[in-house]
């Protein structure tokens, strides 16, 4: 796996973690500790803060999970992927979109910039 994909896969792991303990760890897992999430909705920095907008998402979307779409596309520090927000329960995806990452030396995310391709209307 490169380096690239093993990154957005721990990305992938922190988006659908459950429970306090679990989402803390992935989430320091893939992103430095100064890291980053910006997109249409969010604005976070730091593991708490991720964690946070992770929460959120969890909340306003149950039995829901991140899956990608497509391969992860990357180049020296920076990989893109697509992804879709997918029911557990009836595989409906009403949530997609696609994220540029931006890695440090050890692998993990400095930064993310989110764009929403699908997004219900409120």
């Amino acid at each position: 796996m490169s380096n690239h994909a093993a990154a957005v896969a721990r990305y992938f792991e922190a988006w659908n973690a459950t429970g306090a303990e679990a989402l803390a760890k992935a989430v320091a897992a893939a992103w430095s500790e100064d890291g980053t999430y910006t997109d249409p909705l969010a604005d976070a920095r730091g593991h708490e803060q991720i964690a946070a907008v992770i929460r959120a998402v969890h909340e306003q979307f149950p039995g829901f999970e991140f899956r990608p779409t497509g391969d992860v596309d990357g180049n020296h520090h920076i990989a893109r992927f697509g992804w879709e927000l997918v029911s557990t329960a009836d595989g409906s995806a009403p949530v997609a979109g696609s994220d540029v990452i931006t890695l440090a030396e050890d692998g993990r995310i400095i930064s993310v910039l989110g764009f929403l391709d699908r997004f219900p209307q409120a």
